[in-house]
């Protein structure tokens, strides 16, 4: 690990932080709010601009990232986000506590939606804006973000992104990196932008229309109502906003493939339509599972159609109780939770093109098991995948199972509802943020202790970094000097 490299990347990303915070300080000031939520803010934003600044201090010139380094900064990156994004909570009074402030952070900034809150709509309205905003940052990726806007001063920074961009694999939309990160962001904000203005247009006030956007955008579901989504009891913001969670749960090169005209390859894409076709399917079997407890088909099409596009986009608002619904109705959930959206998007969960991989890769092996010297490779949209791409979707997987299991094990310790710890560690490793029975979609995570919270904390930047960048981060051999 470089660690003047590393020392001078993370002063640059907490330098950011503070820009970030700039936003939610003008909308203190714009609603009048009282001088400690405003000195909240600017006390946060100083700090960050002094540690900031004398990170960057170091002389970096001719060194370049390394795999370990892209990992170690990224992971370090989050936490660090984390921890200085939860005090202007902690100062304002309003989340005192600082492990509950860190977890609704965290939550915020992996884009997971879990919230220790127990009544959201006493919070003011820059803490809610700030709360909110973390999504739209963590969305796409602070580093992604850090790549687009920064200059440039060293080379390699494709680990960077790779280490943050979720998927089994990475390609660059163009030929140099800070290109496509930009590219990335604007096709990112655009759809963010005009999903306020629909919104709005829908009856939404403003500021409530920039908080779901954000956290649609996102796929992490913070609302500023105590009741989410269901707060405003219209069609339309529904459909809305479950067409919006499913447009951001596909894969952002996708949409950059339409503004260049590539439109054949969009409709070849196999994960797309994986993706709908899963989606689409899930929205089927619930509707029939629940058609006799509802009086309105329409109504029931509407719940059905927003909660299947929440949990699959991970993004987590609720218009109906899905805890009330039938069994089979909640392993289809869990189903969706477990599987999430596409690569490159937004979203979390294992990601549809390593479901695909995985499906393929043991339709092979039972393939080769009835005649051992066939040789098939793995192919999707056309192209053989390289042996890397499968072990890796493969390691993945046995990661993933493991740091599940250890992480359900720990907060089996002090947690007694097997459903609940279940749902808890499955929606904030996945980063959805909702579960079922005591984390259900209008309840919260108040009630578990400290301890449980910390290991949760730890879930969602696990799972929003995929396992990787936070293991090389904690292994000692990253820290071994070059």
């Amino acid at each position: 690990m470089n660690i003047r490299l590393v020392k001078v990347t993370l002063g640059r990303i907490l330098m950011l932080e503070a820009f970030f915070m700039v936003l939610p300080l003008a909308v203190a000031i714009y609603f009048g709010e009282d001088f400690q939520n405003i000195m909240s803010f600017l006390l946060v934003i100083a700090t960050l601009l002094i540690l900031g600044s004398i990170a960057k201090r170091e002389n970096i010139e001719g060194l370049s990232f390394g795999v370990k380094d892209g990992f170690g900064i990224v992971a370090l990156s989050w936490i660090l986000m984390s921890f200085f994004g939860s005090l202007p909570f902690i100062i304002s009074g309003q989340i005192p506590s600082l492990i509950n402030a860190v977890f609704e952070t965290a939550s915020g900034f992996t884009t997971t939606g879990a919230s220790i809150l127990v009544d959201v709509e006493a919070l003011s309205p820059s803490m809610l804006f700030w709360r909110s905003f973390t999504h739209f940052i963590g969305g796409m990726g602070i580093l992604v973000f850090a790549l687009a806007v920064l200059p440039k001063s060293s080379k390699g920074s494709v680990h960077i992104m790779r280490a943050e961009v979720p998927g089994p694999s990475f390609g660059k939309l163009v030929s140099k990196i800070d290109i496509t990160a930009k590219i990335l962001y604007k096709i990112y904000v655009v759809m963010t932008a005009v999903l306020i203005i629909i919104l709005i247009i829908a009856g939404m006030k403003p500021f409530d229309a920039m908080i779901h956007a954000f956290g649609a955008a996102g796929t992490g579901g913070f609302s500023n109502k105590a009741a989410s989504v269901g707060h405003y009891n219209s069609a339309a913001i529904d459909y809305i906003l479950g067409i919006a969670m499913l447009l951001f749960g596909v894969n952002f090169n996708l949409y950059y493939l339409i503004l260049i005209g590539r439109l054949k390859d969009v409709f070849r894409s196999e994960e797309l339509k994986v993706y709908l076709a899963i989606y689409f399917g899930a929205v089927i079997a619930i509707c029939v599972n629940i058609s006799g407890s509802y009086t309105s088909l329409t109504k029931m099409f509407r719940d059905v159609f927003f909660t299947a596009s929440s949990i699959m986009s991970t993004t987590g608002y609720a218009t109906a109780d899905f805890a009330k619904w039938p069994l089979f109705s909640h392993y289809i959930l869990l189903m969706l939770m477990f599987i999430g959206s596409c690569a490159g998007s937004t979203a979390g969960g294992l990601k549809i093109s390593r479901v695909i991989i995985l499906f393929k890769s043991g339709l092979n092996e039972l393939k080769r098991a009835l005649n051992p010297n066939r040789v098939i490779a793995v192919v999707e949209d056309g192209r053989s995948l390289p042996n890397s791409i499968v072990k890796g979707a493969h390691m993945y997987l046995i990661l993933y199972i493991g740091i599940f299991v250890s992480i359900l094990f720990i907060i089996s310790i002090k947690e007694h509802d097997f459903a609940t710890a279940f749902s808890a560690v499955a929606a904030t490793l996945n980063n959805i943020g909702p579960g079922l029975a005591s984390v259900g979609p209008t309840e919260s995570y108040a009630y578990f202790g400290k301890f449980s919270k910390v290991v949760l904390t730890f879930a969602m930047i696990i799972g929003r970094l995929e396992i990787f960048p936070v293991l090389v981060l904690f292994s000692p051999n990253t820290w071994s000097k070059k």
